[in-house]
């Protein structure tokens, strides 16, 4: 039996980037890190991120690349979930080259829309009758789908008393250490 899967929760290094094939197809290509802890030469504990090249394809009816390409930006934290794939190719000098990349068959936004953007604004209107419509997932069976999606928008306090909801405080992506 073979298994070839990986699963990460990390943060977009850079915002995506889409394209199409020559046959129409869209792919979306980002960077996520990935933190890890271990003990360094001097026995100090120590944190080493790991930088992970995406590629998120429309597959069938599921338009993952470009849901990813729509909604994601730098600093997003996400979830992602495929398969390990290395491809070589011969570069400009001559020489060959080989890079390992995850091909994404699942991506789900773990942030509510606008949450690593400083809250509200932006992107994070454009999208509420797409949520609504299809129960919290985007376009896609399940695709993107975001944790957060039933929180109000618009930076509306979620106790409704004038209060923040508990565990609301914003994260500046200035703070995040990669």
């Amino acid at each position: 039996m073979n298994l070839n899967k990986a699963m990460l929760i990390g943060r977009l290094t850079r915002d995506p980037e889409m394209r199409y094939t020559q046959s129409g197809g869209a792919v979306t290509n980002f960077s996520i890190a990935t933190n890890r802890y271990g003990t360094g030469a001097d026995g100090e504990r120590k944190e080493y991120t790991d930088f992970h090249n995406i590629v998120a394809w429309n597959q069938g009816k599921r338009n993952l690349a470009e849901i990813c390409a729509q909604y994601l930006h730098k600093g997003s934290l996400v979830y992602v979930e495929g398969r390990l794939s290395t491809r070589s190719w011969e570069g400009k000098d001559g020489s060959k080259q080989r890079t390992t990349e995850i091909n994404a068959n699942d991506v789900q936004f773990l942030e509510s829309r606008g949450a690593s953007m400083g809250g509200g604004g932006g992107e994070a209107a454009v999208a509420d009758d797409e949520f609504a419509a299809t129960g919290g997932a985007a376009a896609g069976g399940g695709a993107g789908a975001a944790s957060g999606a039933s929180a109000p928008s618009g930076g509306a306090p979620a106790g409704g008393n004038g209060a923040p909801a508990a565990g609301s405080e914003e994260i500046d992506p200035d703070d995040i250490p990669f």
